[in-house]
C-alpha cells in the first residue's frame, strides 16, 4: 500500500465486489478468471484477488451486513471522503453507506449519481500495482447512462476532473460518441449515452458502472462461468467495440468478459 499521490485523485483506485459468501466468490472467480485469492488488510470479511499476482480486485461478504446489492463497483480516490460525499449530496446524488473507517486505516463510502448507478470513495492508501484501462491491464469500467455529458459534469464536479492544479489527473474528452477519463494519457474509464431506465426490470438495462475483465480465450471463460453456476445476460454491452459477453454471477453480480486484443491500447 502506498499513500494516495496528487495525480490519483479523482481517478479509479479499486474494483470491489460486495457479496454475500465470500468462500463462494473466490471459488467462482477463481474458476472462471484464473485469480488466487489471500487475506487483504480490511479485516476477515474481505479477500484480495490477484492475477498472476498482480492485484485486481477485492472481495468482501459484506451484502448483508450493509444491506446492499451483490455488485461490482469502481471506486475513485478522493482527498476527504466526507468532502466527497457532501458534493455527492449537493448534485443530486444519493448516499448507500458511509462514510466508513477502516482498522488498517482508509475512509470509504457507497453512493449513487443522479442516474443511480453505484460507485464508491476512497479516502486513504492505494495499491501501487494496481492498474486499470490500459490493454496490459486485466480490467477497465465502463458507465452506461442516459446522457454521458452530464454524467461526465457530475463526477468531475465531485472528483475533481480537469482542475489545473493537478498533474495528470483527470481529463476528459469526447471521442467515438464517448466520454473518455484519461490519467497520464491513458484511458481508465468510458462513459457511454445509451437505452437505459433506472426502474427497469432487469439490471443490466439500469444506469450502472460495468466493470469489465480481459481474457485470453472469451469462450472459454464463458463456459467455465456457466459451470460454476453463472449465466449470460443480454442488453447491456451497447456500443463496446471487440467481442464480449456480459455474465451474472451465481450471486447475482454483473460483470463483462472481452476477449484481450493482440494490439496494445
Amino acid at each position: 500500500m502506498v499513500l494516495v499521490a496528487a495525480d490519483v485523485i479523482g481517478a479509479p483506485c479499486w474494483l470491489s465486489l460486495v457479496a454475500r459468501d465470500r468462500a463462494a466468490a473466490e471459488r467462482f472467480y477463481g474458476e472462471v478468471l484464473g485469480w488466487t485469492f489471500r487475506q487483504g488488510t480490511w479485516g476477515r470479511a474481505f479477500s484480495l484477488a490477484e492475477d498472476e499476482g498482480v492485484p485486481v480486485a477485492g472481495i468482501g461478504a459484506v451484502a448483508g451486513e450493509f444491506a446492499v446489492p451483490v455488485v461490482w463497483t469502481p471506486y475513485f480516490a478522493v482527498e476527504e471522503a466526507d468532502d466527497a460525499v457532501a458534493r455527492v449530496r449537493e448534485r443530486g446524488g444519493t448516499v448507500g453507506v458511509g462514510p466508513v473507517s477502516y482498522p488498517a486505516g482508509g475512509r470509504a463510502a457507497l453512493v449513487t449519481d443522479r442516474e443511480g448507478a453505484v460507485f464508491g470513495v476512497w479516502d486513504g492508501d492505494v495499491l501501487s500495482e494496481w492498474t486499470i484501462g490500459a490493454e496490459r491491464s486485466p480490467a477497465w469500467i465502463e458507465l452506461h447512462s442516459r446522457n454521458a455529458f452530464d454524467s461526465a459534469i457530475f463526477y468531475g464536479e465531485v472528483l475533481g476532473w480537469g482542475e489545473g492544479d493537478r498533474d495528470g489527473c483527470c481529463d476528459t474528452s469526447y471521442e467515438e460518441d464517448q466520454v473518455v477519463l484519461r490519467r497520464r494519457g491513458r484511458p481508465v474509464a468510458r462513459m457511454r449515452s445509451g437505452p437505459v431506465e433506472e426502474a427497469a426490470p432487469k439490471p443490466q438495462l439500469r444506469p450502472r458502472w460495468l466493470v469489465h475483465f480481459r481474457v485470453e480465450d472469451l469462450d472459454a471463460a464463458v463456459s467455465r462461468a456457466l459451470e460454476n453456476g453463472g449465466s449470460t445476460v443480454t442488453g447491456s454491452d451497447w456500443g463496446t467495440e471487440g467481442r464480449v459477453v456480459t455474465v451474472r454471477d451465481p450471486d447475482g453480480a454483473l460483470f463483462t468478459l472481452d476477449q484481450r486484443q493482440q494490439s496494445a491500447d
